[in-house]
Formats: C-alpha cells, sequence, structure tokens
C-alpha cells in the first residue's frame, strides 16, 4: 500500500474532529475571534441548541476582502506577529478554527473594516458558495448553519438540542467572565437568554453570571508568588451546589478545565464540605507566558504550568488565606423556602398559657447534666437558682447588650440541639454540635502544628473489637496516632486496647471513634501519612469529641461557645460543610407578625 497526500477536503474534515466536537466547540471558537478583534460588544443567536444555526456579530477591527479569503485557509492567522508561540497574548493563534468549521457547516462571514466597505464571503462545507459586498456596521459577522449536515457520523453522536443549548451557555458564561469590559447578549430560539453589560470588576461580572447571592457569600482572592497572581471570588463553603458546575478556572484571561486547578480547589476546600457538594469559585491565574503552555490541545482548554506545584500551592494557600479571614462567617441569612414554613398561631397556643414562662416570668433553663465534659469548651457553669420568692436575694446581673458581639447573646436553647441568640440585626439559630465539632477541629489542627495533641491516659483500657484487616491497619499506624493523642495496641488478633484518648475530646467514646478510623484508614492511600490525612483524621476525632445534639447547655456555655465562634477561623460551618449558625433577620421576623 503506497502512502499518498490527502486532499483538502479530507485533511479539514480530520482537523474539524478535533477542534469542533459539538456546536459550543464552534462557538467558543467564534467568539474568542471576536475577543481578539478588540470588541466591546458581541452578540450571539442560536437555533436549536446551535444545530441549525450559530451566529455571533461584534463591534471589532474586523477583516477586509483580501483577509476574509486567507482567514479560510488552514494554519493563516494575524495572531502570530513572530514564531514565539510560547509568547502568545491572544485566545486563539493555530489558524485552524475557521476552514475547520467551514468544511462541516455552511459558514457565511460579513465583515468590514472601519473606513473601509464591507465584503462577504460563503463557504458550504469547503467549497466556495459565493462572495460579494456587504453593508454592515464596522466589525465581523459569522453565521454558520447546519452544522454536520454532511456528516452523519459525527451528527449521530451529537446529544439533544436542549443539551448542546446548555453547552453553549456554559462557553458564553465562561468567556464572559474572563472578560468583564466586554457586554455580551445570547438569544436562543428567539428568546433573550443572557444579557450582560460591562463590568468595572470580575466580582460583578461572575455574580451576574452565576448568583446574585455570591456578593455576599464570598470572599475576594488577592495573592502573589514568584510572579504569579491569583484573583478572583471564592464562596464560602457553606454557598455550595451539588455539581462542579459552578467551579470557573482562567489562565490569562483564558478559561480552562485543568485537573490540576480543580484538584487544589478540592483541596482546599477538602475538610469544610461533605464529599458530594462542591464550592462555588471563580479563580483567575496571571503568569508570564514563558510559564505556562497552552498549545496542549486544538481547544486550547487544557495548560501546562512549567512549575506546577507552586501554582497549586498558591491556589490553596491563597483560599485557605481568604476562608480563614472569613472567619465565622456563613449563608446568613434563612431561605425564603424555610421561612415560608413558619405558620401564625392559632388557638393552639393557648392552652400553654398556664405552663412554664406564664403570667411574665421568665423561662429557667434545665440545669445541664452534672459534671462538666473534661476538656470541654465551656470553663464556667452558670448557678441556677430558683424564681424570686419575694425575699431579699442579690439581683442576677443584666445581660450584655446584644449589639457587642457579632454573634449576639445567647437567650435560650431549642430542642436541647439550637442555641437561640439575639444579635443586633435579629435572631442567630446556632447548631450546637455542628459549632463545637469545628471548634474542637481548629483547636486540634492548633496543637499539631505546635507538636503534638495531648493525651488523656484512661484509667482502665477500653478493648475495641473490631476484624482483623481494621486492627492491622490501626496497628501499622499506631505511632502516627500516638501524635493525635489516641494511644493503641494491639490486643489479640481481632481486638485493639485504646491506652489514652485526645485530651481535648474528653470522655469520647473509644469503641466509635476507633472504629470509624479504621474505616477512614481503609480509604487511605498507604503511601500516605496520617499528617498528609490530617483534616480527615483530626475531623474523625473531632466529630467525636463535640457536644452532641441533645445536650442541655447553660447560658455561660452557650455565650462561651459564641464568643469562641467569633474568633475561630472557618466557624461558619461544620467539618461536613453545613452551615453552624443561620440568621433570622428582624425584619422577616416582624413580616412574620405583619408588621411589615
Amino acid at each position: 500500500m503506497s502512502i499518498r497526500r490527502l486532499p483538502e477536503h479530507l485533511v479539514n474534515r480530520i482537523a474539524a474532529g478535533e477542534v469542533v466536537e459539538r456546536p459550543a466547540s464552534a462557538l467558543k471558537e467564534l467568539v474568542e475571534n471576536a475577543i481578539d478583534a478588540g470588541a466591546t460588544r458581541i452578540a450571539i443567536i442560536l437555533s436549536d441548541g446551535g444545530l441549525a444555526r450559530i451566529a455571533v456579530a461584534d463591534d471589532g477591527c474586523g477583516m477586509a476582502r483580501d483577509e476574509i479569503a486567507l482567514a479560510l485557509e488552514r494554519h493563516a492567522t494575524s495572531k502570530l506577529p513572530d514564531e514565539l508561540i510560547e509568547a502568545v497574548e491572544t485566545l486563539g493563534f493555530r489558524g485552524e478554527a475557521l476552514p475547520s468549521i467551514a468544511s462541516v457547516s455552511r459558514m457565511t462571514i460579513e465583515s468590514r473594516v472601519r473606513g473601509h466597505d464591507g465584503w462577504q464571503r460563503t463557504v458550504d462545507n469547503g467549497v466556495l458558495a459565493g462572495e460579494g459586498p456587504a453593508a454592515l456596521p464596522p466589525g465581523t459577522r459569522i453565521r454558520i448553519e447546519d452544522l454536520f449536515a454532511r456528516v452523519p457520523a459525527r451528527r449521530k453522536f451529537l446529544r439533544s438540542p436542549r443539551a448542546e443549548y446548555a453547552a453553549c451557555v456554559d462557553v458564553v458564561k465562561r468567556l464572559a467572565m474572563a472578560r468583564p469590559e466586554i457586554g455580551f447578549t445570547l438569544e436562543h430560539d428567539g428568546r433573550r437568554a443572557m444579557a450582560v453589560q460591562p463590568a468595572a470588576h470580575r466580582a460583578e461580572r461572575v455574580a451576574a453570571l452565576t448568583d446574585r447571592a455570591l456578593i455576599e457569600n464570598s470572599v475576594p482572592l488577592d495573592h502573589e508568588r514568584e510572579g504569579v497572581r491569583l484573583g478572583g471570588v471564592a464562596g464560602l463553603p457553606t454557598f455550595n451546589r451539588g455539581v462542579a458546575d459552578h467551579q470557573y478556572l482562567f489562565v490569562n484571561g483564558r478559561p480552562v478545565r485543568d485537573r490540576l486547578l480543580v484538584g487544589a480547589v478540592r483541596g482546599a476546600y477538602q475538610d469544610m464540605l461533605a464529599r458530594d457538594r462542591h464550592p462555588v469559585v471563580a479563580l483567575f491565574i496571571d503568569l508570564p507566558g514563558s510559564e505556562v503552555d497552552v498549545n496542549v490541545h486544538p481547544a486550547k482548554t487544557e495548560v501546562r504550568f512549567r512549575d506546577a506545584g507552586m501554582v497549586r500551592g498558591l491556589i490553596v494557600g491563597g483560599l485557605r488565606a481568604a476562608l480563614d479571614a472569613a472567619g465565622h462567617r456563613s449563608v446568613r441569612h434563612v431561605s425564603p423556602a424555610a421561612l415560608g414554613m413558619w405558620q401564625p398561631g392559632g388557638s393552639a397556643g393557648a392552652s400553654s398559657a398556664a405552663g412554664p414562662g406564664a403570667y411574665g416570668r421568665p423561662i429557667i433553663p434545665a440545669p445541664p447534666p452534672p459534671g462538666p465534659a473534661q476538656g470541654s469548651v465551656f470553663d464556667h457553669r452558670a448557678d441556677f437558682t430558683a424564681p424570686p420568692m419575694a425575699r431579699a436575694e442579690p439581683a442576677d446581673a443584666a445581660p450584655p447588650a446584644p449589639g457587642r458581639y457579632p454573634l449576639g447573646v445567647a437567650r435560650g436553647q431549642v430542642a436541647a440541639t439550637y442555641i437561640v441568640a439575639e444579635a443586633e440585626d435579629g435572631l442567630v439559630l446556632v447548631d450546637q454540635h455542628a459549632a463545637h465539632e469545628r471548634l474542637v477541629l481548629e483547636r486540634m489542627r492548633r496543637a499539631i502544628a505546635g507538636g503534638g495533641v495531648p493525651a488523656q491516659s484512661l484509667l482502665l483500657p477500653e478493648v475495641v473489637e473490631l476484624d482483623e484487616p481494621a486492627c492491622d491497619r490501626l496497628e501499622a499506624r499506631a505511632a502516627e496516632l500516638a501524635d493525635f493523642g489516641l494511644e493503641l495496641e494491639r490486643f489479640g488478633p481481632k481486638a485493639v486496647l485504646v491506652r489514652a484518648m485526645p485530651a481535648m475530646l474528653g470522655s469520647g467514646e473509644a469503641k466509635g471513634l476507633v472504629t470509624d478510623l479504621a474505616d477512614e484508614l481503609a480509604a487511605y492511600d498507604e503511601a500516605l501519612s496520617l499528617k498528609e490525612r490530617l483534616d480527615h483524621v483530626a475531623a474523625t476525632m473531632a466529630c467525636h469529641g463535640s457536644v452532641r445534639a441533645g445536650r442541655i447547655l447553660s447560658v455561660a456555655e452557650m455565650n462561651a461557645l459564641l464568643r469562641e465562634m467569633e474568633v475561630t477561623p472557618h466557624s461558619g460551618q461544620c467539618n461536613h460543610g453545613r452551615p453552624t449558625w443561620v440568621n433570622l433577620d428582624l425584619k422577616d421576623v416582624e413580616k412574620l407578625f405583619g408588621r411589615k
């Protein structure tokens, strides 16, 4: 079999298979060309999810008559004035997109340079179908019709028009975020689906294209290391989603989908989110062109960094620092759906008029179980006295003013699980177990960083029975677990002996802790140390050493918990990503009672 050159039209179709996978791929190339042309406004029109028609109009520099013909030839581009491909600053540079798209669709290009007449050229599946003068404002209009109509093998693998439309919207969103100074409009089947005006800041554009609530539930990013700059916005851990469709990553203004960057985001949030929840972030990385290779794939969505470890460390460190600075912040307001669950009181409340708290007397909280928990966050207990009995007694100290504290002052406890506090702007509800779990975790982290967690020896060592593989895993990591304050000893083939527990966990249940740790170790790579898995191990221990739901707390204990939350990083969410507190605004309370 002899070697032969492939015909030009077949070469273009092969190239189209790499560059144009679906309508969204073609749309991406056209919008990137408009951005590179210096457009300030880009209008996009889709029909049937982009399968029937894709039209992109811009007010950029435009193309002259001879440039239009040249742009439809392979590897012809205006974006590489010299041969330094590593110094490219434009989104496109390969010169493959337009001829590839034109080989699998009917493409019409209309363009006009300011001060000159316009011209149009139509190519039908790689064959010139016509050209001539065109009337249009300065800029370029490109229309693609019947994509893959003559390539049935590719057409049948496309998804439904609705799914293809969703992919097109995602492409436009990412490019619009990358260039907030450009206005974008998107119409689909005659309906306006997106319209964003030029914005001064990236955060405004990101919020406009994702969720307006992101502005008040995010932290800004601005970090720099070794000439690499990290900017953008990061949602609070409690402002999360069930899928990772709201993670936007940009390198030098180019939207990318890079495993390194996605892994860095996951690592930064790993102990603040449940495994099935994902953060909302928009990260913008700017670095010299010599430090990144954007020519990895024809679609240009993958990049390769010269120093990948440094970039990953910058992302993880920058996100951690920004979330640390957020302190106890959480998603503040109760959702409208939850607020709608409240019902006005009726006659049922009258039957309890003679119950506790009637006749204006204060409700006295029930005393807590005897004996404080060892290693508890609480240092004091309030003295519980009977209601006044018409005798001379010292007056109780007046409660502090709510305005002095961000999370207010405790007023009571509901269902022995939720703390009710009064803040300056309304009511604060705190999940005592979730909040204390986070406080214990952060305290354990500080202890480990300071040299190790203090251990509390048990008066009577406890035997925990497990299967033999679990015992083997625990025995192999016994020395490392001792750094966490947990001292274990093998006790026969199917049991371990617990001699000491982490002091800060108090009198936690040894069996439950050891069992959960054995399960955690089963999921780890044996090559990783427990210090590298610090967040998982510490989170498991913190969960077992926290104030449980169902424990009655004194007012002093509740206020101690609130005060420590206010000064502890990440205390707005528990170790699994759920909020530890929510705010019921005073205006919402007034609405519930018809005052406003």
